[in-house]
């Protein structure tokens, strides 16, 4: 009966879905009668805020864009993204637009976009064109900590029941399909874990399959024709590869119907419960996606940027402190000290330009305009990556710029000469070869998606078109061999300057303003304790005090605190967020009780607050990490939790009755703390303050910065941590210099021995390391917290992340013998005392190695006519003499 009723349900529905079809929501007009003319009244207003004296280029290129969008009936697109960029402006959420976006005249009229394309030679063509058969993708970035406030919006403008995010499927690939299938047949963990490390990674854009792998990885191959249980495992996985495997909610996508959400796509709550989303994917919603294949729904791309959150956090903090209102689309774009800075390799938080390999090409290309930063942003990928020295030997030496034909010095003169973005490509083949830009959009997809018959076809087509525009066949074969590699890879113009403008407006603020850019950065990445590991690395590298938590200074955030009247002298403060074991709840109630004013004792602490969210284990973690350390010392706080607690504390419950004591002699007692402390107790070793820090905030404040602890061997290294994971292929072997932070030593099944597995520390990040049983046997004593090592590695991937196997270890002790020189790296605001007392220093330790002052911005050196014996306690003297700015190089 069940089973017959299913059917009689199935009998009753009815369902028709228009798939050829757009539906627009309804956009409220205020100007005019139609959605075109609102967008024209709108349009001509906004250039005039802009524009004030528009040109008659300005006024060509808006007509000619207007005419497009409305005949194409994209004029309520338009419209709704344009409200959404007001609202965001009007409430002071930093917004931005990735994509093509940026080469509309009329999105910079509307407020969609903050920079003129006309500055930048943005074509529109590349956004929009009379014969693109969908509507363009307006793409917006929004800081991801108030992304919610706009999608909130939306709702309850145009209603929300007709505003759902867009679901999407996470799909078995082929490194998961391998390690799925061999961990459902219950092979051992390391049976998937060995094939799946034989399939390559796919490159961008191009995901790897298993047939591709068995093609591209002869260990797979050699795997799959050897091995019964590989071959198992890989056959069966090929038949699982690419079917979804969960659903989440896509990190952008929103859709607004015309009409209620569900006559277009059924609807369900996300994972975890909270959001309505979309149960059809973005290829079922948007025809932009599969053309005729999806319901036609307007979707929304909101994406949430880190760096957008920072740079609107930053904004704030200075105009609360320093009374300063920042407009980012205003400040000068030449300002010299971010070059500057840029140009020395600070780029930590920086959008787009913090890698280790970009900051490596900055120094070298020393950039003085923002279009040297868009240009890096576009060439700092695969393919055009190659470009990046030819890059900066040209703008370092102009005689070294030459064209291919002088018609494209018009549009590569900014770039000197060379091929920067997607953009060059088409008026490449527009300009020298003729095309339209129909054409050229055609010939730049074939030449993209690299389809040989296609190819063919459109090659043949460009070389006649370059010799019927007068260049000889052999420059038209070289003018093509540039473009074939690039164009699958380039950045579009319009991105690479939307994407460059947010690089810089970031930099501008860390150089500017870098203890509230550095507040801002911390409190972002709270979450992330190597990401805060890095930024208080980095505060500490240009001057900026970071402050343990305090129970009468401390927030929710990081926070600025005041050295002194100088608003060059100010200090970040943790926040008690960061504080493992304490939540909002008894956040909430230690802010509410400081409302009354300062805690003057631990007792008085306890007195005042609620105990029933600041219970023991919150009041152990803030004794632990230092919070109440004006009161005493950690051990005898720590030990005298319940006396205090027993003696004091108030339960809120019973705040209506009447006390035992009076309210003064209670206050009296309160703030003298010894008359409830227990006897005070030895305060822990350094060590162990660390470790109980480490455990509750990530990392040790207490703890000498890891490029003091690393010493001479951080110069020994060939990478830092952070370059591995992007510059380095697997297998490869590199050097690193780096702290042991964690040890887990285990017990292999097969043999008994002992290896472990290791986290290592830089002052760029941190890695895990394997260290097979051979080498452990070896090595044991030197897998301790805090020690120092420089270690030989082999990069290799565990779990799909980067990691390392140890192959040989080196010492701090063990470097120093038989050294042979010693460079010894003088800060900027060296002084002639110092000088002095660093020459007698290094005359009274004699020696057999020879010493050279490498002196820090000038970049010059000099070799000393003695020589000395170098020794890490001689470190510590030049390091303390210098004020801990020095580091002594041994090579």
């Amino acid at each position: 009966d069940a089973v017959e009723n299913t059917l009689k349900v199935a009998d009753k529905c009815d369902v028709s879905l228009v798939l050829d079809k757009w539906f627009f929501p309804e956009y409220p007009l205020e100007e005019a009668k139609t959605p075109n003319g609102e967008l024209e009244v709108k349009t001509w207003e906004g250039i005039k805020a802009r524009i004030p004296k528009a040109s008659a280029e300005v006024k060509k290129r808006l007509k000619y864009e207007l005419d497009i969008i409305q005949k194409k009936g994209y004029a309520t697109y338009f419209l709704i993204v344009s409200d959404m960029a007001r609202w965001a402006n009007e409430h002071g959420i930093v917004t931005n637009t990735r994509g093509s976006a940026a080469g509309s005249l009329v999105s910079y009229a509307l407020g969609i976009i903050n920079l003129n394309p006309l500055d930048y030679d943005l074509p529109f063509e590349r956004f929009l064109t009379p014969w693109r058969p969908s509507p363009p993708d307006i793409d917006f970035d929004i800081a991801d900590d108030r992304r919610e406030e706009i999608i909130s919006y939306m709702g309850e403008k145009y209603g929300h029941d007709k505003v759902a995010q867009i679901c999407t499927f996470g799909r078995m690939l082929a490194k998961a399909s391998v390690r799925d299938i061999a961990r459902v047949l219950g092979y051992p963990y390391a049976t998937g874990d060995r094939i799946s490390k034989a399939i390559p990674l796919g490159s961008q854009g191009f995901p790897m399959t298993i047939d591709k792998a068995l093609v591209a990885s002869s260990e797979l191959k050699r795997m799959y024709d050897g091995d019964e249980d590989a071959k198992k495992i890989i056959d069966l996985a090929k038949q699982v590869e690419g079917n979804a495997r969960h659903v989440s909610v896509h990190a952008a996508g929103l859709v607004i119907s015309p009409s209620g959400i569900t006559d277009f796509t059924p609807i369900q709550l996300d994972p975890e419960g909270k959001k309505i989303i979309t149960q059809y994917d973005m290829d079922a919603l948007d025809p932009n996606v599969s053309p005729g294949e999806a319901v036609g729904l307007l979707k929304f791309d909101l994406l949430g940027l880190r760096n957008l959150s920072i740079l609107g956090a930053a904004i704030r903090i200075v105009k609360k402190l320093r009374k300063v209102d920042i407009n980012v689309h205003e400040i000068p774009l030449s300002d010299k000290k971010t070059f500057e800075m840029l140009s020395r390799g600070e780029t930590m938080g920086v959008f787009q330009l913090s890698g280790s390999g970009m900051t490596r090409y900055l120094k070298e290309l020393k950039p003085t305009r923002i279009e040297d930063l868009m240009a890096m942003v576009a060439l700092y990928r695969p393919g055009p990556m190659a470009q990046i020295p030819e890059y900066i030997a040209r703008k370092n030496d102009p005689s070294k710029v030459k064209y291919l034909d002088v018609r494209m010095k018009e549009y590569l003169g900014k770039s000197y000469g060379l091929m920067v973005y997607q953009d060059d490509v088409l008026m490449t083949v527009i300009k020298v070869a003729g095309y339209s830009w129909e054409e050229a959009d055609k010939f730049r997809k074939a030449v993209g998606k690299k389809i040989p018959s296609e190819m063919e076809k459109q090659k043949q087509k460009f070389l006649e078109g370059v010799v019927e525009n007068g260049l000889s066949e052999e420059k038209a074969m070289e003018l093509f061999a540039l473009i074939e590699p690039f164009s699958g890879y380039g950045f579009n113009k319009a991105h690479a300057t939307s994407y460059g403008m947010v690089a810089y407006q970031t930099a501008y603020m860390k150089a500017n303003y870098p203890v509230e850019y550095m507040t801002a950065l911390l409190t972002a990445e709270s979450g992330d304790k190597d990401k805060v590991s890095s930024a208080i690395n980095e505060c500490r590298r240009i001057g900026i005090k970071v402050l343990p938590p305090d129970i009468n200074e401390s927030r929710v955030d990081f926070t600025i605190v005041e050295e002194s009247d100088s608003l060059d002298k100010r200090a970040v403060r943790f926040g008690l967020s960061a504080i493992k074991n304490v939540g909002k709840a008894a956040i909430d109630a230690i802010l509410e009780a400081r409302e009354e004013g300062p805690f003057v004792s631990f007792a008085d602490f306890v007195s005042r607050v609620d105990t029933r969210r600041v219970n023991k284990k919150v009041l152990e973690s803030m004794i632990k990490v230092g919070a109440f350390s004006s009161f005493g010392n950690r051990a005898t706080l720590l030990a005298s939790i319940d006396k205090v607690r027993n003696k004091v504390a108030r339960p809120k419950a019973d705040e209506g009755q009447q006390g035992l004591f009076g309210k003064e002699e209670m206050d009296k007692n309160l703030s003298s703390q010894n008359l409830l402390m227990e006897s005070p107790v030895e305060e822990f070793s350094e060590e162990e303050l660390q470790v109980l820090e480490r455990q509750l905030l990530g990392f040790s404040l207490s703890a000498k910065p890891v490029s003091e602890v690393l010493g001479p061997l951080e110069y020994q290294a060939t990478h830092k941590l952070t370059e591995i994971s992007s510059e380095v292929n697997y297998g490869e072997t590199v050097r690193v210099a780096a702290v042991v932070r964690e040890v887990r030593v285990i017990v292999t099944k097969n043999s008994g021995a002992e290896m472990a597995f290791v986290k290592i520390e830089d002052p760029t990040t941190s890695i895990d390391l394997v260290v097979f049983p051979r080498l452990f046997a070896s090595t044991r004593d030197f897998w301790v917290e805090n020690k120092p090592l420089l270690v030989s590695a082999k990069v290799d991937a565990r779990d799909e992340s980067t990691s390392l196997i140890a192959e040989a270890i080196e010492t701090l002790e063990s470097l120093t013998e038989g050294a042979r020189e010693v460079y010894i790296k003088v800060p900027k605001s060296v002084t002639k005392e110092k000088l002095e007392k660093l020459k007698a220093l290094l005359f009274s330790n004699p020696g057999s190695q020879n010493v050279t002052l490498v002196f820090e911005g000038k970049g010059s050196r000099i070799s000393l006519p003695n020589k000395i014996e170098w020794s890490h306690s001689l470190a510590v003297e030049i390091s303390d003499i210098l004020e801990g700015d020095a580091s002594a190089v041994v090579q």
